[in-house]
């Protein structure tokens, strides 16, 4: 049987400390899928191809590693379309935690899957795509934080104040 992990997020823009997560999950289970969920009435930064795209150029090197994205679904149900019996999360402190731990309660409440908690890179946590764009719109410099694509294309899509 295929251990198969999903890890599921917006990833609007994949980060490093997200691609920390998804290199060190490879090495744990035979398959992952990295979930793009997203809500088609909400803009995002980058559209769900773009970040698709920059996801692959990170991961593509890993013959273990696949990019799928899913819309207006529960997590739980993606899950189970793709026969996978963990969810993976990145944690970078007490707050994820927090903010993951209901969630992943009711995951298994409604289906038996359960939710795995992989600790972030310690050198990655403050980094966040919420932060990332913000500092981003303000003219900030990003890099070491997200790949220079992304950071070049943040710099040419978000408006400046």
């Amino acid at each position: 049987m295929t251990r198969r992990a999903v890890c599921p997020g917006s990833y609007d823009p994949v980060t490093v400390g997200h691609v920390d997560v998804f290199r060190r999950a490879a090495a744990l289970f035979d398959e992952v899928v990295v979930a793009i969920l997203h809500n088609p009435a909400k803009q995002g930064a980058f559209t769900v191809a773009e970040r698709a795209a920059f996801i692959h150029d990170q991961v593509d090197d890993l013959g273990n590693v696949r990019v799928e994205a899913f819309a207006n679904r529960l997590i739980v149900d993606v899950c189970a379309e793709l026969e996978a019996g963990v969810l993976l999360k990145g944690l970078r402190g007490e707050t994820d935690f927090s903010y993951e731990w209901p969630m992943a309660l009711m995951n298994r409440h409604l289906t038996g899957v359960e939710t795995l908690f992989l600790p972030g890179d310690p050198r990655h946590e403050h980094v966040s795509s919420s932060l990332v764009k913000e500092v981003a719109r303000f003219g900030g410099d990003v890099t070491g934080l997200v790949t220079d694509e992304v950071r070049d294309a943040l710099g040419e899509r978000l408006p400046r104040p």
